[in-house]
């Protein structure tokens, strides 16, 4: 196992647990560790978006681009022992989503969960925790907070311990996903938990969670942005956060048609709100103005789109236990919705 990683200064450990821990400490930012997800890793800096973008972006967008949903650290390590030190980059905490899914870091080893790390309740500053690997070579996968965002992260590993590049993701360039808070995240219970943290690691690929809760309006700006990604999918599912039927209406199709005019062969998934119940009266409207917008695209003879519509997603059995509030799914509403995704994103990629 080859190493080529700086050790980092240890000043940050005076006052934790760890401080005479006896253990080798690496900042997130040092080769061979990956940071996936983010448009932004220097520093103390970590956004989901270029930070040259932000101006263009509304006060809402600007401020969660902030939260690191999406975003993961992955390395290969002989250590059995991991420890992490993060600090939030804000503080407080929600009153209907656990904080190990909206500030919390989640661990995977060889693809199974392994521990949830998170602030204490309502505490923002430095968090910490450690796992076991319990395996001699272990594929390390850190889930950062969904619905929060951190200023530094620091990886420890046992003396001696190397630590290497992960293994590639077998679908290497990225899904990405824009969308409401469901899309962000809200409420998983821990951030792998999310739709798309089920399907990256179905499908062992990578993703961009491009969700803005409450300010995902089909923007052109956020259009082009996306427009211009190195992408394998886009799935867009923003109904929840226009404002209207007509606000839905006049923002949809043009916003497909400035990625399709960008990528024309991209393939492009379609999806209408999950929770039908929580709005009866204008839930039907809103999701034939989507599906509009793909028979527009089929009709034109785009063979490159697909249609979910969201009443599937939490299935036709306990659909009142898929949610935390009666919109935003829980873990088990989740699991549904990436269920149900999973074929028609593997038939857009062409994976059998």
């Amino acid at each position: 196992m080859k190493q080529d990683i700086t050790l980092i200064d240890k000043n940050f450990l005076l006052g934790s647990s760890f401080e005479a821990a006896g253990l080798k400490w690496y900042s997130v930012h040092d080769e061979p560790i990956q940071l996936r997800g983010l448009a932004v890793h220097q520093g103390n800096d970590f956004n989901r978006l270029p930070l040259e973008l932000l101006p263009a972006c509304s006060d809402g967008v600007r401020s969660l681009s902030w939260h690191t949903a999406g975003g993961r650290v992955r390395f290969m390590t002989d250590s059995p022992r991991i420890a992490l030190r993060c600090e939030s980059r804000f503080g407080g905490f929600m009153s209907h989503m656990p904080i190990t899914g909206s500030a919390g870091i989640d661990a995977y080893v060889n693809g199974v969960f392994r521990a949830a790390i998170r602030p204490g309740n309502g505490n923002g500053g430095f968090f910490e925790g450690e796992f076991r690997t319990r395996t001699e070579s272990a594929q390390i996968e850190l889930n950062l907070p969904l619905y929060n965002g951190i200023t530094q992260l620091y990886i420890g590993v046992e003396e001696g311990a190397q630590v290497c590049a992960p293994r590639p993701y077998a679908i290497d360039t990225p899904v990405v996903y824009y969308g409401s808070s469901i899309t962000q995240g809200g409420c998983a219970s821990r951030p792998g938990n999310s739709y798309q943290g089920h399907i990256t690691r179905w499908l062992d690929c990578d993703h961009i969670n491009l969700g803005f809760s409450g300010n995902a309006k089909g923007e052109d700006s956020m259009a082009q942005y996306i427009a211009a990604l190195r992408m394998s999918a886009f799935v867009y599912d923003y109904d929840h956060n226009a404002p209207t039927p007509e606000h839905l209406l006049n923002t949809h199709s043009r916003f497909f048609s400035i990625i399709r005019r960008a990528q024309p062969e991209l393939p492009v998934i379609f999806i209408s709100r999950p929770d039908c119940e929580a709005n009866p009266a204008e839930t039907p409207l809103r999701r034939e103005i989507i599906k509009a917008t793909y028979d527009c695209a089929v009709e034109e003879g785009d063979k490159k789109v697909w249609f979910i519509d969201g009443f599937d997603l939490f299935g036709s059995e306990d659909r009142d236990a898929c949610t935390v509030d009666g919109s935003h799914p829980n873990d088990l509403g989740f699991y549904r919705m990436a269920q149900t995704i999973l074929p028609v994103l593997k038939q857009a990629l062409s994976i059998r």
